[in-house]
């Protein structure tokens, strides 16, 4: 998506105005929907300024095109500015300009980290060469017509407050400065240079529309792709965020001791990549020499995990590889270098199946290693039992006296990288208040369905692609199935709509198997896993009444075992019990309805809660 673009002339003459900063803001709130922060906005009347000095030079064209704000496919993340323009071959070349206010920094002993004030304080971020090459390895993984165009791509990042020090330019990060040269404030002039010597002659070919509209391709799956990265492969490239946490994880495991233990807590919504950066860093602790393994207590991804890797790597070194949380009872002291836990939201104080075994799983785990990386997402949390929260964490770190970093990761790669929908999704579920009120569904594909059949063959529809689009409903229909095979458990006659769930067949390898698009899956086989296009069906756990967004855990299916043991609960404390409901179900959902990376498309049995979704629709 691009927020603002026109010619390099008519750049300048919007500089001149001395307007910019609202013109390309106009622009922002027309494309993005909706206002950006001050700060950001004075970015760009800062920036442009520096921007204007580079480009006065009568020999880069005044046809050479000029974009501001491009927003990389299928992720939140956004370019600051392109030049594009032919060089004297009349080979198309677009230079992506990664521009900083920063005016110092600190070198830190983390591969492509630096450390600097942002953000209201002091933080170890992404060297500026590295983020710019890491976005142009994006833009070249994402778009066809980046390469079968032949458009040259050449990345750079311009610190025009930034008096030279010896330290942003170290030779520890030459590799990427290699890659995306960096100019700082002297540098107006050399970086005049380095784009002249790729653009000559101006866009005639209006390179950047051919980009946006460029064919994109397919979103790589982490299962997909699991057996190249344990094989050393880099499949995934990671930015920003992600880049400081797997850096951040594998400087505290080599730091690590039994009596130097480190936790480290990451939170990160859904799509954010935490599973993609612990199985990188899996693959390279592993490759250090130290003794690793990624723990998580869904069945669910680690069942998928285990299928795609059987014929690469024997049984033995799957099982080494993936553990379940409750593995560790017995475990003694230190015994591994760093264990990895994704989905640790999901984590229980007691483990076996009746829940009755251990102590607590958080202690159990930060005993069992030196060094403990702990994936959260409180927002989803969706079942009585779970403990997983960062207090929680906290509280046995500092037991085991570990020392304790904590880390955010916010870029997003699924919903078609939009933060947008996540944060329209919270607001009509009534989670949490937010300014998106209404949701752009050429950003991310959200349908309301009249019928469950109706849904039902569009799921079908778009599963015929690549076998990646699966029907889930809340767990408000028993599981008949499970004793008699011949029988469907959520039906709709007046639909012709009967179906079974999946647990029967293909277990918790639903979401792979290719004939499993005929079953449908629920919250327990399909959290910390992802799909192309997600079907919702929605039970009456969860409906609208005048408007407001209430939760019934009764109508759950007894062998639930989310929500099981909440009636005595609520003899106990009623209050904090509706609440704790309230949570859990509407999570439940959430998690359900961001699985999907390119779509959602739902169903809700209760006719009321149906208009309500389709009404939020219409508002856009």
């Amino acid at each position: 998506m691009i927020v603002y673009q026109n010619t390099k002339a008519a750049f300048i003459d919007d500089v001149i105005s001395n307007n910019i900063e609202n013109i390309i803001h106009f622009f922002f709130q027309t494309k993005i929907g909706f206002a950006t922060s001050q700060a950001e906005i004075n970015s760009w009347k800062n920036s442009m300024q520096y921007m204007n000095n580079v480009l006065v030079d009568s020999e880069i064209p005044s046809d050479s095109g000029i974009v501001i704000e491009y927003q990389i496919p299928q992720t939140s993340k956004r370019i600051d500015f392109i030049i594009t323009g032919q060089d004297s071959s009349s080979i198309n070349h677009a230079i992506l300009v990664e521009l900083k206010q920063w005016s110092e920094a600190d070198i830190t002993d983390k591969d492509g980290v630096v450390s600097t004030f942002v953000g209201k304080r002091l933080r170890e971020v992404s060297h500026p060469s590295y983020q710019a090459w890491s976005y142009a390895a994006l833009l070249n993984g994402f778009n066809e017509a980046v390469y079968t165009s032949s458009i040259q791509l050449k990345p750079c990042a311009f610190l025009h407050n930034y008096e030279p020090d010896g330290k942003i330019n170290d030779p520890f990060y030459a590799d990427y400065i290699n890659k995306a040269p960096i100019f700082l404030k002297p540098d107006t002039l050399r970086l005049r240079e380095f784009i002249k010597s790729f653009i000559k002659y101006g866009d005639k070919s209006n390179i950047m529309l051919e980009i946006d509209g460029g064919r994109i391709r397919p979103s790589k799956n982490l299962a997909d792709n699991l057996s190249s990265m344990l094989k050393g492969n880099e499949e995934f490239i990671m930015i920003d965020d992600q880049k400081v946490v797997f850096e951040t994880a594998i400087s505290l495991a080599n730091k690590s001791a039994p009596d130097r233990k480190n936790v480290l807590i990451v939170e990160g919504g859904p799509g954010t990549g935490k599973s993609v950066v612990a199985i990188n860093l899996l693959v390279n602790l592993t490759k250090l020499g130290l003794l690793s393994q990624y723990v998580t207590k869904n069945a669910a991804p680690r069942e998928v995990y285990r299928t795609k890797l059987t014929g690469s790597f024997r049984q033995s070194e799957i099982s080494n590889f993936f553990t379940s949380s409750g593995s560790f009872i017995q475990t003694p002291p230190n015994s591994f270098d760093a264990l990895i836990i994704d989905e640790a939201h999901r984590l229980n104080e007691k483990s076996g199946m009746f829940k009755n075994q251990g102590e607590n799983q958080i202690k159990e785990l930060i005993n069992a290693s030196k060094f403990s990386i702990f994936f959260i997402d409180e927002n989803q949390k969706v079942a009585i039992h779970d403990i997983g929260e960062k207090d929680e964490i906290i509280k046995w770190a500092n037991e085991a006296n570990a020392s304790i970093t904590q880390l955010e990761l916010t870029s997003q790669f699924r919903c078609n990288g939009s933060d947008g929908y996540l944060a329209w999704l919270d607001h009509i579920l009534q989670i949490r208040e937010t300014a998106n009120t209404t949701l752009d569904t050429s950003e991310f594909d959200f349908q309301v369905f009249e019928t469950p059949s109706a849904l039902r063959d569009m799921i079908f529809e778009k599963n015929e692609i690549n076998n990646k689009a699966r029907l889930v409903a809340g767990y408000c229909w028993p599981w008949k199935s499970k004793k008699d095979r011949n029988a469907l458990d959520i039906r709709f006659d007046e639909y012709d709509f009967a179906m079974k769930w999946n647990l029967t067949e293909d277990g918790m390898k639903w979401v792979i198997q290719p004939e499993s698009v005929n079953e449908i899956g629920c919250i327990h086989t399909c959290q910390g896993l992802e799909v192309d296009y997600i079907g919702v069906i929605f039970g009456e756990d969860l409906i609208v009444r005048d408007g407001i967004v209430l939760v019934d855990p009764s109508k759950r299916d007894g062998n639930d075992s989310t929500v099981r043991g909440y009636k005595a609960m609520m003899k106990n404390n009623k209050e904090a019990t509706q609440e704790l409901m309230r949570v859990i179900i509407k999570n439940t959902y959430r998690t359900l309805m961001t699985r999907g990376m390119k779509g959602c498309y739902i169903y809700c049995v209760d006719k009321e809660t149906n208009e309500y979704f389709k009404a939020a629709l219409s508002q856009n």
